[in-house]
């Protein structure tokens, strides 16, 4: 199985470091830090890698032969960050493998593909050779070079988004994002409106469906059309979401309006477990329709959002569904929940804002 590693900035804020380690601990297999953050990734359940400390990894930046050596013989898992510029650089490579080293991150900061081909072809089987990306673009490359690939990717990113595109190229799956649920208070009739369909071109399950809401700090999880009834067939690749007007989450910090998608967008796909898939969008489909206002609370906090006042539109709960012509106060719905506001649906974690 390919290998994600991700470097992680110790220059980020305290509260940006530990978001990202939480979602970096979730998808990677290791986290690179600097020595005062070893800890703090443990804590996160992470395997670590880094210069020094009690660390899982021992990283060389170099090819030490001497430093490799003892750390070998201590019984310590080393990896050597190696940079190929020339093709004398990649006997370095080699030297090191001869050494035993357990990975090997490469960095090609001007050929990227035929070096990484040449040293898959000089070490498979001896070394995990890792090639350093920004972008999951790039891993997809590495993954992908003389057909075998490298053995895993390193990330060099503080973008969240990054993170778990990345993750989907290598490991198929994104971070996991938190639902909580929260009890409607409130429903109320609010006449024709136009409403947005939008068409994946994916398949979902019973569980499965898209975060839309009124509030960018509260979106209610609506089910795809993948239940039987006796009237219309299913339409599992579609999730009536709702008007124009409300936001919807479509990468990991990310929102925009339902009213900007089109065909060739992206959108996440996300379960009753906060499992996240990213599919793309075939169309979106604007119709004007009856809808009706739903009001829940968590925390004291009151949210909103909108749908077609229809039976087969649903809104996911911790065990199941509810139509939104059954639903009722009292009834518990998932929400994914955040602080702050957003700027062009970038999430701002410290700006005050009020949505009613």
């Amino acid at each position: 199985m390919k290998e994600l590693w991700i470097r992680v900035d110790g220059s980020l804020p305290e509260n940006a470091k530990n978001e990202f380690l939480k979602s970096a601990a979730q998808v990677c297999d290791v986290i690179e830090v600097g020595v005062r953050d070893v800890e703090q990734a443990k804590k996160m359940g992470a395997k670590t890698a880094a210069g020094s400390g009690d660390c899982d990894i021992f990283v060389l930046e170099s090819v030490d032969e001497g430093k490799l050596s003892e750390l070998k013989k201590n019984g310590r898992t080393v990896a050597i960050r190696a940079r190929v510029k020339h093709g004398r650089d990649e006997e370095a490579v080699i030297r090191a493998v001869d050494f035993s080293v357990d990975y090997i991150i490469l960095d090609c900061p001007n050929w990227k593909v035929i070096p990484l081909e040449n040293l898959i072809a000089k070490t498979r089987g001896k070394s995990k050779l890792l090639a350093e990306v920004s972008n999951a673009e790039d891993a997809k490359l590495a993954l992908e070079t003389l057909e075998l690939g490298a053995d895993g990717v390193l990330l060099k990113t503080s973008d969240l988004d990054e993170l778990a595109k990345t993750a989907i190229v290598v490991k198929k799956h994104a971070p996991k994002l938190m639902l909580t649920p929260a009890k409607v208070v409130e429903m109320k009739q609010i006449g024709i409106g136009a409403r947005v369909c939008v068409d994946t071109c994916d398949l979902m399950q019973p569980g499965e469906g898209i975060l839309a809401a009124c509030q960018s700090s509260g979106l209610f999880l609506v089910q795809a059309e993948v239940l039987q009834n006796p009237f219309v067939e299913t339409r599992p690749f579609r999730v009536n979401a709702g008007p124009v007007s409300l936001y919807t989450l479509t990468s990991s910090s990310k929102t925009r309006y339902l009213s900007e998608l089109k065909a060739g967008d992206e959108i996440l796909i996300v379960n009753r477990d906060g499992q996240v898939r990213v599919t793309c969008i075939a169309r979106v489909k604007i119709e004007w329709r009856p809808m009706i206002l739903i009001e829940a609370e968590h925390n004291g906090r009151r949210i909103k959002t909108i749908v077609q006042n229809a039976e087969t539109v649903q809104l996911i709960t911790s065990d199941g569904s509810r139509s939104i012509v059954e639903l009722k106060p009292g009834d518990e719905v998932l929400v994914h929940i955040t602080e702050g506001g957003r700027h062009f649906g970038t999430l701002v974690e410290d700006e005050k804002v009020i949505e009613r």
